[in-house]
């Protein structure tokens, strides 16, 4: 970047010269912009698909198919607001998935 030698403006392209916009001085020879940025790296989000991690919390129930006596549990609202939510429960051994209305 180069700057007006009168008044200290930055100098802007017209055509093929770099011109001061406020009181047209004019670069004299050529003009070399340069720009530089310095960027922080990125640091990575780990992403956990389903097949790789059961993010929920473990209770004790019994699997119907399997026998197994530890599932994992959420709860959610299957039906209308008034009624009652639905637990699903997932079996830590066979992922066997079965749901328990209140």
């Amino acid at each position: 970047m180069q700057f007006c030698q009168k008044c200290g403006r930055l100098l802007v392209k017209k055509r093929t010269r770099f011109v001061c916009d406020k009181c047209g001085q004019a670069a004299k020879g050529k003009v070399k912009i340069r720009t530089s940025e310095k960027m922080a790296e990125k640091t990575k989000i780990g992403v956990l698909k389903d097949k790789e991690s059961n993010v929920w919390p473990v209770t004790s129930a019994t699997c119907p198919k399997c026998g197994n006596k530890t599932a994992y549990f959420w709860s959610a609202m299957a039906r209308a607001q008034d009624e009652a939510e639905t637990r699903f429960f997932r079996c830590t051994k066979c992922k066997n998935t079965w749901r328990e209305s209140h």
